[in-house]
This record gives C-alpha cells, structure tokens and sequence, in this order.
C-alpha cells in the first residue's frame, strides 16, 4: 500500500510538472512581457468610412484585454501594435439571370506593424483581411453593417492576436 502511494505522489507531481506554463487562449508570451500598446489605426483605404478607425482600434485593445492579463498603456509598451486601414471595398460576387448583383461582399484589410521590445525577433509587418457576403438588394447599414463589422473584425483582431503572440 506504501508503495502505491509513493506511486501516485510520483506520478501526480510529474504530471503537474510536465504541464508547465498554460494559457487558456494559447498565448506564448514572455513572463516579463506586462504591457501592451495599440496605437490609433488611421483609415488610407480609398474609401473611408468614418467610424471604421476607431471601431477597429478598439476591438484590438479588446481582444488583449479579454485575453491576457496585459495592461493597455499609451506608450512604451512591452507589445506594440501601430498601422493602417489600407482598404475597404463592396464587390458584386454573384450575378443573377438578369446580368445584376445577388450577393456583395464588403472586405476590409489592415496593414499592421507589431513590435515584441522583449523579443525582437517576433517583430513584424503584416496585412490581415477578411470580408463579410450580403444580399445585394439590401443596404449596408444599420444592423446590416453592424454585423458586417463585427465578424470582420473579430476574425481580423482574432488572426493578429494569433500571429503576434499566439505564434499561430
């Protein structure tokens, strides 16, 4: 009996040893990374629509406040996110028997500049896009280009996140 108590005690502190450090989210952070800096995302797209900077700029705060434990700051931060909305554009993408539009698809794309000032080699310069498909005989507003937003952004901030500190 002695020795199979020996053999859990073993076998359970090895397998809580074995686990390391985990995150919930898959985050491969250095421990003293503590900041994290999102910089305002001006839109260069040719078309611009008005509230597109800031929305986008607040869901990347968001996604790093929801989760890590990082602390947003102004400047200096361990984590630096700075770019640029360099487009954003409505396309038909499918016609109907009477040579007009059925489906249109919005896409935004965000020209992104992520620096790591703890790990310099996870430095980098990326564009993330993603769209959203509508039916072309409604119009992109109200609740329409509210969802639109969302899940664009949510996947844009979601690939960021995974490519800077998820190493996805």
């Amino acid at each position: 009996m002695k020795k199979l108590s020996y053999l859990i005690l073993f076998l359970l502190t090895f397998a809580i040893q074995s686990c390391g450090v985990y995150s919930f989210t898959g985050t491969n952070l250095h421990p003293d990374v503590k900041t994290v800096q999102v910089d305002y995302f001006p839109n260069n797209a040719v078309l611009v629509e008005p509230t597109l900077s800031t929305l986008f700029t607040l869901a990347l705060q968001d996604i790093f406040l929801t989760q890590t434990n990082l602390d947003l700051v102004k400047s200096n931060g361990d984590l630096q996110f700075e770019g640029e909305i360099t487009g954003y554009k409505i396309n038909p993408m499918t016609a109907t028997a009477e040579q007009t539009a059925a489906q249109n698809r919005i896409t935004i794309t965000v020209n992104v500049r992520f620096y790591n000032n703890k790990l310099e080699e996870d430095n980098f310069e990326r564009s993330f896009s993603f769209y959203y498909d509508f039916p072309a005989e409604q119009s992109l507003t109200g609740s329409l280009l509210t969802d639109a937003y969302d899940e664009i952004l949510e996947r844009i901030t979601q690939d960021i996140f995974n490519a800077s500190v998820a190493k996805w």
